[in-house]
């Protein structure tokens, strides 16, 4: 099992650089930002700074999205990176959530999002692309490689994942969600004639080491609030109570009233007061090392190759440290 960190690109960038830098030190292997222009600074001018501060670390957004950026400038920037410091970066991508709504905008279509995992895979890598109906190729890619890692929660994004994408995302850590939504994603991958483990399975979610279980859970449950909006999506495309999605996905944003972006991302974040102490657990990391190496032996079981961490929260050193005593070592 491969290990990640995730971070928001909050100013000053020089932390976010010392983190990684950090992370790399204790045994990860990919270091993940959110990618939300408005919120935070903008990840590609970091990425370059912590490509040149590491040796071996893979970068990437958690995660962008077809729209903030047209594919191709999301392609030459990758590619741009890869040929100063040597293919080592990763497209995380998604319809777009935070980037999207606060600039007013829907998040993209599935329809869109397949077209610019195209373009942006054979762009990044050399090839030519058709960019609405203008066949386009970036001549000065030489030998580029760039994995594109597609989110999903839905039965019909899933299925794209597995169709498209080189790697799936899945942002929460519960088994039962993990082991359903990746067997959508590896059927649909046979279904398309490509190989189901060729598809690498990304499942990012935060992690807090410690023996405070209550603290903890204040610190984490912002998560729940963002995997909600997704969710509320889901529940006004397919209904409450689909036979499609689990009503444990589901259920409890029953009580969501809404949700100010403004704290995206961030312990103590107002708007989710409506999660529950039960979904935080399920869909985090808490507890003492033990517990958590618990449940990534889970994880890897259901076929989970990288687990990334979300270090949003009072403790971020402590857990990069933790992880990179007692876990990374362990699992790798």
């Amino acid at each position: 099992m491969d290990f990640g960190l995730v971070l928001q690109t909050d100013p000053p960038a020089t932390a976010v650089v010392d983190l990684m830098r950090r992370a790399e030190r204790s045994g990860f292997r990919y270091g993940w930002t959110f990618d939300s222009a408005v919120l935070w600074q903008e990840p590609f001018v970091i990425y370059s700074r912590i490509l040149e501060h590491t040796e071996r670390l893979v970068v990437g957004p958690m995660v962008t999205n077809p729209s903030t950026r047209t594919p191709e400038v999301t392609a030459s920037t990758f590619a741009t990176l890869n040929d100063m410091y040597g293919n080592r970066t990763v497209c995380g991508i998604g319809r777009g959530d935070s980037a999207m709504r606060v600039a007013g905008r829907k998040p993209n279509t599935l329809a869109s999002l397949r077209e610019s995992i195209r373009v942006i895979r054979d762009l990044a890598e050399g090839r030519e692309a058709d960019v609405g109906g203008t066949p386009l190729r970036i001549p000065w890619v030489r030998d580029g490689k760039l994995p594109v890692w597609m989110a999903a929660y839905g039965p019909k994004a899933l299925a794209l994942a597995g169709q498209e994408a080189d790697g799936f995302i899945l942002q929460l850590a519960d088994p039962f969600l993990t082991e359903w939504m990746i067997k959508h994603v590896r059927e649909a991958a046979a279904e398309a004639g490509r190989d189901p483990a060729a598809v690498t399975i990304c499942v990012a979610a935060p992690a807090y080491v410690g023996d405070d279980l209550a603290h903890a859970r204040e610190q984490c449950r912002w998560f729940g609030g963002m995997v909600g909006n997704h969710v509320a999506d889901l529940v006004s495309r397919y209904g409450e109570h689909s036979t499609e999605i689990p009503d444990s996905l589901t259920a409890y944003i029953k009580q969501r009233q809404g949700y100010d972006y403004s704290h995206h991302g961030r312990a103590g974040n107002p708007s989710t007061d409506f999660v529950p102490d039960e979904i935080v657990d399920r869909f985090c990391l808490l507890g003492p090392a033990p517990a958590h190496r618990e449940r990534l032996e889970h994880l890897r079981e259901l076929g989970v190759d990288q687990f990334a961490v979300y270090a949003m929260h009072d403790a971020k050193e402590a857990t990069i440290d933790a992880y990179g005593e007692h876990l990374i070592p362990a699992l790798s």
